[in-house]
C-alpha cells in the first residue's frame, strides 16, 4: 500500500500489506487502467484484482528495502543500538536526482514500443519497463553461473551472461568519469589532479558496505617502463599498498594528497565495533569509522540523518564535495626520462578482500562452502572508468 511509502516507518522492511481482504479481493498494484472485463478475468484466474498504482513507479517504493537498519551487538552480546547499513533510497533523496529521475529510471529502463501483457486480450501497453534490475554485483552472478547445479539455480548460463553483460554496461559506462588535469612537471615531480565524478543517482559504491571503488595510477616514462605505480590488484582481489588487506585491524585513510605508491585511494566504507575496532561483521558494526564513497550530485547533508554524511578524513577534505571528489598528486619522476603517460583508471569490487577472507577463517560449515563457491570465480575489480594524459619535459 501507497499509505507510508517515503518516510522511516516504512524502511527496513515496512511496508504495508493488507491482510484483511479475503482470498480473491486482494489488490495486485500495477502501472496502467484494467478494463472491467480484464479485472474479471484477471481476478477469476490469478484471485487478484489488478488496480492502477502509480506508486510501484516510484523511488519511494525502493526504499522499503534499500533503507535498511539493522541492530549490532556489544562485545557481551547484547543489542546496544542501530547501524545504517545502507541508505540509498536517502541518498537519492538528498541529492538532485530526487523528484528529476527515479531509481526505476535506471534500474528498470524501458522496453522499446509496446507490449502484450499476461492477460488474454489485454491491448498492447506502453511504457513498458524492463524487468531486469540492473544492479552492481556482477561477481555473485558469475558465482551464482559457476555453481548453478549444486546450487539449484533455475536460470541458464545464458541467461546469466545477459545479466552479467547488463551489470558490468552499467559500471564501466553510467556509473562514473575521471578527468586528469593539469599534468605537469615542476622540479622533478609529477603534479597532477585527478577528478572523480559520481553519475549515480547515489552513493558511489552503494549497497552492502563489501563494496569498493579505488584508483589504479600508473605513469610510465618514454620508453613504456614503470615509473610508478598505486592501487595495483592482484589474483586474489587484495589491494596492494592497502592496509586493510594486510592487516585486519587497520584501514587505509582517505587522501586529499597522494605522494607515495604505499598510499591508495579508496572510497569505501570501514566499520567498526562498539569497542572502536574495525570489523566486517554487521552485527557488531557500530558506525563507520571511515566513509568517503563518492556522494551523488546535489547531495546536501540531512540533519535528520547524519549517517548520510562523509565520516573520517573526507569530512574535512574541502575537496570532497556533491558529485565529485579531486585527488592531488605529487609524484617523484626524477630518474626517469619524460615524456611521461599517467593512466587512471577507477576499479570496482563487490567483495572487498578483506570482508572475504574474514569470513572464511570462521570455518563454519557455511562460511566453508561460500568458500569452495568463492574459489572458482577471480574476485577481479570492474572498470568504472579511465583517464590518460602525457607529461613533457
Amino acid at each position: 500500500e501507497p499509505d507510508n511509502l517515503g518516510l522511516p516507518e516504512s524502511f527496513s522492511g515496512g511496508y504495508i500489506i493488507d491482510p484483511q481482504a479475503p482470498q480473491g479481493q486482494r489488490m495486485a498494484y500495477g502501472p496502467y487502467q484494467t478494463p472491467p472485463n480484464l479485472v474479471a478475468v484477471m481476478q477469476g484466474s490469478s484471485g487478484f484484482i489488478p488496480q492502477q498504482g502509480l506508486h510501484v513507479q516510484q523511488s519511494e517504493v525502493c526504499g522499503n528495502c534499500h533503507d535498511l537498519i539493522t541492530p549490532y551487538l556489544d562485545s557481551a552480546g547484547e543489542v546496544a543500538g542501530e547501524f545504517a547499513e545502507q541508505l540509498i533510497y536517502s541518498e537519492w533523496d538528498n541529492s538532485a536526482y530526487a523528484g528529476q529521475q527515479s531509481c526505476q529510471d535506471c534500474h528498470m529502463p524501458p522496453a522499446q514500443g509496446s507490449v502484450q501483457l499476461s492477460i488474454t486480450g489485454g491491448p498492447p501497453r506502453q511504457p513498458f519497463y524492463q524487468h531486469s534490475f540492473v544492479g552492481g554485483n556482477a561477481f555473485m552472478l558469475r558465482m551464482l553461473q559457476q555453481n548453478g547445479e549444486v546450487l539449484q539455480v533455475t536460470a541458464a548460463p545464458e541467461h546469466f551472461e545477459a545479466s552479467i553483460a547488463r551489470t558490468t554496461e552499467q559500471i564501466t559506462t553510467r556509473t562514473a568519469r575521471l578527468t586528469i588535469q593539469q599534468p605537469r612537471l615542476d622540479n622533478g615531480l609529477l603534479l597532477a589532479e585527478v577528478v572523480i565524478e559520481n553519475i549515480a543517482g547515489h552513493k558511489f559504491p552503494a549497497g552492502y558496505p563489501s563494496r569498493r571503488t579505488w584508483l589504479h595510477i600508473r605513469v610510465t616514462d618514454q620508453a613504456g617502463n614503470l615509473v610508478f605505480e598505486s592501487g595495483a590488484v592482484n589474483q586474489a582481489g587484495a589491494i596492494t599498498g592497502n592496509d586493510n588487506d594486510t592487516d585486519a585491524s587497520a584501514y587505509e585513510p582517505h587522501y586529499a594528497l597522494l605522494t607515495s605508491s604505499d598510499q591508495v585511494q579508496i572510497y569505501e566504507g570501514i566499520m567498526v565495533n562498539s569497542d572502536g575496532q574495525v570489523t566486517t561483521r554487521l552485527l557488531r558494526a557500530a558506525a563507520y569509522i571511515k566513509d568517503n564513497r563518492l556522494l551523488p550530485a546535489g547531495f546536501q547533508s540531512n540533519p535528520a540523518i547524519p549517517a548520510l554524511d562523509p565520516q573520517g578524513e573526507a569530512a574535512q577534505d574541502a575537496d570532497f564535495t556533491a558529485g565529485m571528489d579531486t585527488l592531488s598528486l605529487q609524484i617523484e619522476v626524477s630518474q626517469a626520462q619524460g615524456p611521461f603517460t599517467l593512466e587512471v583508471t577507477l576499479l570496482y569490487q563487490t567483495i572487498g578482500y578483506r570482508w572475504a577472507q574474514n569470513l572464511m577463517q570462521d570455518a563454519t560449515p557455511e562460511a566453508l562452502t561460500f568458500g569452495g563457491y568463492y574459489a572458482t570465480v577471480p574476485n577481479l575489480p570492474l572498470v568504472a572508468a579511465v583517464a590518460k594524459g602525457s607529461v613533457a619535459p
